[in-house]
């Protein structure tokens, strides 16, 4: 197969390294940009340098998986600190345009996504202003959205009052103005999908709630794709980091002729209709976007799917889900009364002892593993039956990941295609990677190190910079022992560590090189 060409949304190994580990273990190979293109965080690519490279790449492609935030901005975090202009930006993406016209038998995929708001204060990856106005700036959305349609009640009048004689106008101009050339990127793109140059548009919603900017914008672009009626092309839900997978998968099932059938399994009765934190929408439509814009399908009965995808998932919605840091005493009562990890390991055991495929979705809490259930699944002995699994970050990010990586393994297993035992084992590997980073570090080690030992090292969350040797050293130790005590299903013993870092020089996300030892 021709190597499908992956622009990634920026340089972190979730969006740079984890598409390119799935790519290993099949017979589709991607092709990335070389590192001296990418940007560092705040710092953007060379926007020009990846156009020009995207063009050299596609001369003979016949698949290609764009982020337009890099294409246009440099990254995910230059999106929302630009100053270009709609004409500049707009000047970025004709690149796309002219690709077609030299190689019209490409298929582009791309996505773009709809800006964040985050709901709290701290300029980490947002405008300097944002450290002081953040929480604002999002009351500030959520109260116009909800305005628009119904009106407010005099408490929210009073609010909205408020905000807007205590934030700076300047400072509203600038969010807003910036939010409306993203917007118009966005349309921008969606009239692209309509004049063929893009064939399928992904549209995530980063970090987004039920109402606000995110909200606003989305219905806007919704219509919009239906007015050009290519909404059956536009994809618009939950997600951001993951969205790399997704396409990988999905180009591969493509070319493959594969639609893999999933069929989903809860822990709670409540899961499907709740709507999980940075989200906008119940956990049981997010998952059939998910499924749907990898080039799979949501089955309607076991026996006849190829995945079992398990879920342990909330019982309980957004203001009440518990994050990974959230100590099990002090989840929700409905943590307690309304979800059966019991019932779920008893599923997992069940499906894995006839010889199904089950992928694991670890949604319950946010930033990490349930620690609780994953060591009830580690006790039981069932780590070694499972195929695929995530829990990072937000529920899409766990989601878009742990779908596509089971996608893959469905059709080794079920179309009879042959892979070599080094791509079995990168399968296998990958799989051994997200335990160590979604459960052992995001859920563990991460807060362990924050709360023992940032202070005496003499640094902070969000910039470990000076002593990153120390912190890498701290997290490879505390992983490995980690990897001994609970990962012994899944041969402990022969997990190496060849590198642990820190991508953005913070403690939120790491990086890890992984392989088998010898044996």
């Amino acid at each position: 197969m021709k190597p499908a060409v992956y622009l990634p949304l920026d340089e972190r190994p979730c969006n740079r390294k984890y598409p390119e580990m799935l790519s290993r273990m099949t017979a589709l190979p991607l092709s990335l940009p070389p590192e001296d293109l990418y940007g560092n965080k705040k710092k953007p690519a060379d926007c020009a340098k990846l156009a020009s490279w995207l063009q050299q790449q596609a001369v003979e492609a016949e698949s290609m998986i764009v982020s337009l935030d890099m294409l246009v901005y440099g990254g995910i975090v230059p999106s929302r600190l630009h100053q270009a202009s709609v004409e500049q930006c707009l000047n970025r993406l004709e690149v796309l345009s002219k690709i077609k016209e030299r190689n019209p038998q490409v298929k582009i995929r791309a996505f773009n996504l709809i800006m964040r708001v985050p709901a709290y204060d701290g300029d980490d990856e947002e405008p300097a202003y944002y450290a002081q106005y953040g929480r604002r700036i999002h009351r500030f959305g959520w109260i116009e959205d909800k305005r628009s349609g119904g009106g407010l009640s005099e408490s929210e009048n009073e609010e909205l009052a408020e905000i807007t004689r205590t934030v700076p106008a300047e400072v509203l101009d600038d969010f807003t103005r910036r939010r409306a050339v993203n917007a118009e990127v966005n349309r921008h793109a969606i009239r692209l999908v309509r004049d063929g140059v893009i064939d399928l548009l992904i549209i995530p919603l980063d970090d987004n709630a039920e109402y606000g900017f995110s909200a606003m914008e989305q219905r806007q672009l919704i219509a919009h794709a239906e007015s050009l009626e290519v909404s059956d092309r536009v994809h618009i839900y939950p997600g951001a980091d993951e969205i790399g997978c997704t396409l990988f998968a999905r180009v591969f099932n493509e070319t493959v002729g594969f639609q893999p059938e999933f069929f989903v399994r809860y822990s709670s009765t409540a899961a499907p209709f709740v709507i999980p934190r940075y989200e906008d929408r119940s956990l049981n439509e997010s998952i059939k976007a998910h499924l749907t814009a990898s080039g799979s399908f949501k089955s309607d009965s076991p026996d006849s799917a190829h995945v079992v995808l398990c879920v342990n998932a909330p019982p309980v919605g957004a203001a009440q889900a518990a994050e990974s840091t959230t100590a099990f005493e002090d989840r929700s009562h409905a943590y307690f009364s309304e979800t059966n990890s019991k019932e779920l390991i008893q599923a997992i055991k069940y499906y894995t002892d006839r010889g199904r495929l089950v992928a694991l979705a670890d949604t319950a809490v946010s930033n990490g593993s349930d620690h609780v259930f994953m060591k009830q699944l580690s006790r039981a002995g069932l780590l070694g039956r499972l195929s695929a699994y995530a829990a990072w970050n937000t529920s899409g990010n766990s989601l878009g990941t742990v779908i596509a990586h089971a996608a893959v393994e469905a059709y080794y297993r079920y179309s009879g295609a042959e892979r070599s035992e080094e791509q079995k084992q990168l399968s296998r590997l990958f799989y051994v990677f997200r335990l160590l980073e979604d459960w052992g570090y995001q859920s563990l080690v991460r807060s362990e190190i924050t709360r023992y030992e940032l202070d005496s090292l003499g640094g902070n969350y969000f910039d470990i910079a000076a002593l990153e040797a120390d912190v890498s050293a701290i997290a490879e130790t505390k992983l490995l022992h980690f990897a001994g005590t609970f990962l012994q299903d899944v041969h402990a013993d022969r997990i190496s560590l060849d590198r642990v870092y820190f991508p953005w020089k913070r403690m939120f996300e790491i990086g890890l090189d992984v392989s088998w030892k010898s044996e």
